[in-house]
């Protein structure tokens, strides 16, 4: 047998393929395309179906009725409507937050509309960080049977602000708010929830730590820092029977973001909070991480986006996120300007 001329029709295969006949790197090719698209896909579907179909987890499986809700930064905003919501479900609520005629009112309100509800408040400034402020806490909650934890209190930058003119003062108020708060909070509630196995540890992130945002510096790495924490919290607890879930949040109508009017990209605290927890262990547009989700549906399909092309398109998503704040800060400034100007007439 010449086995140089079967060396020689093998080395010329390809050649001889029929017209038109894909090869096998190009079949392979072509497999592993399709097989991404679809991935691509029912990723897609998925969101669709968390975001519009399928129910979250009710309420009533992180407590019965007559368990405690402990919400921080509730006397305004998300945290005042996580507030009523939960009080609605007929959880009695600890109320937390800086001012205390807030909560006194705010308690009242909950008591009126909900006679069986009962509340107790805490009047805590996060950013001091105060030891005695914290046994308080603890004191106030080691006898209660706590089945949900809102941890809702955060600071943002007031107006977009490069990190090297950032004041010190304010970046040692976020990252104390932000981060150390909502540890030491948590870390007091959850050893009960082990202890009953069973609860539920809602956090409020941010798109800020889902996408890095020049000019929110200090801000967006603290809700980054809490997304990991969260992640990883969730893990710790999923054997305990307790529920860790991050809340990614784009602009909502509050004091925090100063934006009045409700669109469909930016709801009312109450329609924010309603879909919150409805959605209650669905990954919502974020399935991607964890112990996450962005529940309400447009803060969702832009979530699924920005995680979708994020790998491909990070330098650009990152520039267009820059110029954005970057204008944000100077209409801010030609705000403060004219002001300072009245001011001085």
């Amino acid at each position: 047998m010449d086995l140089s001329k079967y060396t020689e029709c093998l080395s010329q295969w390809p050649a001889h393929v029929a017209p038109g006949l894909p090869t096998f790197g190009a079949l392979f090719l072509l497999a592993t395309g399709g097989l991404v698209v679809a991935c691509k896909v029912w990723t897609f579907v998925r969101v669709l179906l968390s975001l519009f179909v399928l129910p979250g987890k009710p309420l009533r499986s992180f407590g019965p009725p007559g368990s405690w809700a402990v919400v921080t930064g509730a006397s305004d905003g998300l945290g005042k409507e996580f507030a009523l919501q939960l009080a609605k479900s007929k959880f009695n609520i600890v109320l937390v937050s800086r001012t205390a005629s807030k909560l006194i009112t705010l308690s009242e309100d909950i008591t009126k509309q909900y006679p069986n509800v009962q509340t107790k408040t805490l009047a805590m400034d996060f950013s001091q960080n105060a030891d005695a402020d914290y046994e308080a806490l603890k004191g106030l909650v080691s006898d209660l049977d706590v089945s949900i934890l809102v941890n809702n209190v955060g600071l943002s930058h007031s107006i977009p602000v490069p990190f090297a003119q950032t004041p010190a003062a304010e970046m040692a108020d976020i990252v104390t708010i932000n981060c150390t708060g909502t540890l030491r909070v948590t870390q007091l509630v959850v050893p009960g929830m082990m202890q009953r196995r069973r609860g539920l540890v809602l956090t409020m992130g941010s798109f800020g730590g889902l996408l890095p945002t020049p000019f929110l510096a200090t801000y967006s790495g603290s809700k980054a820092f809490l997304q990991y924490w969260s992640t990883a919290l969730g893990a710790e607890l999923a054997p305990y029977g307790i529920d860790v879930e991050l809340v990614q949040a784009y602009l909502i109508t509050s004091a925090m973001s100063k934006i009045r009017r409700a669109s469909a990209s930016i709801p009312t605290p109450r329609a924010f909070v309603r879909s919150v927890l409805g959605k209650i262990g669905r990954s919502g547009g974020s399935p991607s991480y964890a112990y996450s989700s962005s529940p309400y549906w447009s803060h969702g399909l832009m979530a699924w986006f920005l995680t979708s092309v994020a790998g491909v398109m990070g330098k650009t998503v990152l520039s267009q996120n820059k110029s954005m704040h970057e204008s944000i800060r100077k209409r801010a400034l030609r705000k403060a300007e004219r002001e300072a100007a009245k001011k001085s007439t």
